[in-house]
């Protein structure tokens, strides 16, 4: 009888010891893009993030400085930027970026235009702290919910070409058995994990609405020096790719959404890229050579170059 007591005792200690966390949402892992894929990248800036709950907002809440919406800012950077089909451009911290360069004598900071915005914000944040005690245990879980909100902006025509909201949410669990085993106090991770669960569910979205348009860059020269447009490596380009060449066409008043809208261009050729210069996205180029027809050398901008899909 003393043998079978001092083994259930062995064993309640032993399973007293025990502290489980977990993240009940898991994050959906980023597909790693394969070296011989080419991806041709898109400019993108995250407009702003906001905290739009009331969370952490007490007398001395300052809304430029809201760790909430900071947090939630650069997890998705740095998730859209492990993708490695942007070029994410900086607009939170110019001001920053601009007195460095002050600092350092330069002239000004070159101003870039993105392709989509980015505009997002918690809309939802709460903690919430769970207990259930037995005869010889007591459980306690605390548990993190956090909803975020996101428009994608095409900046050329200004409308939304996507909207979503996603929530995510992480939990940990502390057990103790007859006063036995590991107690957790407040724990502070949790909130990232939240936040982080709900925005990886919006990535791969975002990923395939920025992708769907074609790429386009834009005639910079055509003289005897040869024919530059826009773009270089870090943007995806290689040498002997091919893309189209397009005439622009008519822009015109769409009078059932007041917009103003461009009708399809026509094809008119080919062009093959047959040098790479430049060293960042800033003043990057490509010199080109065409392989089908030709366009009228004194009005570049009627043009534009697209991928071929």
């Amino acid at each position: 009888m003393k043998k079978n007591l001092l083994g259930l005792a062995i064993c309640l200690i032993a399973f007293s010891c025990t502290t489980q966390q977990k993240v009940v949402q898991v994050e959906p892992q980023v597909q790693e893009i394969k070296k011989e894929e080419q991806v041709l990248k898109r400019k993108v800036a995250i407009a702003r993030f906001s905290n739009e709950t009331q969370y952490a907002k007490g007398v001395f809440y300052d809304k430029e400085n809201d760790p909430i919406g900071k947090q939630a800012l650069d997890i998705l950077s740095t998730k859209l930027a492990a993708s490695d089909k942007f070029i994410l451009l900086e607009r939170q911290d110019m001001d920053k970026i601009e007195e460095e360069l002050k600092i350092a004598g330069n002239e000004g900071l070159q101003k870039v235009g993105a392709d989509y915005l980015i505009i997002g914000s918690v809309t939802e944040f709460g903690r919430k702290n769970v207990g259930d005690v037995n005869a010889f245990s007591r459980t306690k879980t605390q548990t993190v919910q956090a909803g975020v909100s996101i428009r994608l902006v095409d900046v050329s025509t200004g409308q939304i070409i996507y909207s979503e909201e996603a929530k995510g949410e992480a939990t940990t669990t502390n057990q103790t058995v007859m006063g036995l085993g590991e107690r957790t106090d407040y724990d502070a991770t949790l909130s990232d994990k939240a936040i982080s669960a709900a925005i990886s569910k919006l990535v791969e979205n975002i990923i395939n609405n920025c992708m769907e348009k074609p790429w386009k860059s834009y005639f910079l020269t055509y003289d005897e020096n040869g024919i530059i447009i826009s773009g270089g490596a870090s943007q995806g380009l290689k040498v002997g790719d091919i893309f189209q060449v397009v005439e622009k066409g008519k822009s015109v008043k769409n009078p059932q959404t007041g917009m103003m809208m461009e009708l399809p261009g026509k094809v008119v050729g080919k062009i093959k890229i047959d040098f790479l210069g430049g060293d960042n996205s800033q003043n990057e180029f490509s010199m080109v050579s065409f392989t089908e027809g030709e366009i009228d050398k004194q009005n570049l901008s009627n043009y534009y170059i697209k991928e071929i899909k």
